[in-house]
């Protein structure tokens, strides 16, 4: 009789992000035990650790066995957990930058460019410091992730199309978008975890259309309930519009450059992904799971 895989064990840092939300329930049908790391006091009962966000140690047993972890938060407080994640013994690690690092660092916007570099130094600081400790790690690159109603890209036009029955759009919303599904990305983690090809590589992850902006808002407002109605606006005044949303809680995080990306094209090739772990994205769709609550 043939023994049943040893199953693993695997820290996720993340698990409430969009990506995480689709993570968790892949794992233990592929044999993975999950501790998933959160400041969320609301958050009890497993898979769910409190940490302080600072040390492993705080949600941790000193003793504690690891072997993989799988890193959906922001990259940038990576670099600092590795040696705590070897020490539990990890040996293996999936990690999520962004492919703004392309583009966000020509930002007319300081956060963004400095948001942004914080995201290229932590992946040249991830993978030195993983190879000092005898992890094999993969980084992918997804671009304008969306699923689950809470990102700031479909989810956020949906919320401005909702309050205001239209969206606005600068340079006719021609810049071309490959929109990803955060459950594509959630299937990539363990696609990859045990593919010898991915070790020591990133990755750029696009979805499975290709679209223009304009024709991802019309078809995120159909979703919506609503009739497909865009405004050509011009830069100045969308700017001034932008600045002025951007002091209601729901719009914080839209940046005035975005106007100007509206007319860029922002694709990337996802056949080294397709070629070294068979990833296979769908193509977009908006349903009622990615839409605001």
């Amino acid at each position: 009789m043939t023994a049943a895989p040893a199953r693993r064990r695997t820290l996720v840092l993340g698990g409430a992000s969009a990506i995480g939300r689709f993570l968790l329930p892949l794992l233990d049908p592929a044999g993975i035990d999950a501790v998933a790391l959160t400041r969320d006091p609301a958050r009890t009962g497993a898979p769910w650790r409190h940490w302080s966000g600072d040390r492993l140690d705080s949600a941790l047993a000193p003793d504690e066995h690891l072997d993989v972890a799988l890193h959906v938060a922001p990259l940038t407080i990576l670099p600092a957990l590795v040696p705590d994640l070897a020490r539990h013994g990890v040996r293996r690690l999936i990690a999520f930058g962004t492919t703004s690092r392309y583009y966000k660092t020509a930002s007319g916007d300081a956060h963004e460019r400095d948001f942004i570099r914080g995201f290229v130094d932590a992946e040249t600081a991830v993978a030195a410091v993983c190879e000092s400790h005898g992890i094999a790690w993969t980084l992918f690159r997804p671009t304008l992730v969306y699923g689950g109603g809470t990102d700031a890209n479909v989810a956020l036009v949906a919320r401005v199309v909702r309050r205001l029955g239209f969206f606005p759009l600068v340079a006719g919303g021609r810049g071309l978008r490959q929109p990803v599904h955060a459950a594509d990305l959630a299937r990539a983690c363990l696609q990859a975890l045990d593919a010898p090809a991915t070790l020591g590589r990133a990755y750029d992850l696009s979805g499975g259309s290709t679209l223009t902006y304009r024709a991802m808002v019309e078809a995120i407002c159909v979703a919506t309930g609503r009739a497909p109605r865009t405004i050509d606006v011009p830069l100045p005044l969308f700017r001034f519009a932008i600045r002025l949303a951007r002091l209601l809680p729901a719009f914080r995080k839209i940046s005035p450059e975005a106007a100007l990306r509206q007319g860029m094209d922002l694709c990337f090739d996802h056949a080294a992904a397709t070629r070294d772990f068979g990833y296979a994205p769908r193509a977009f769709t908006v349903d009622a799971t990615a839409l605001p609550r």
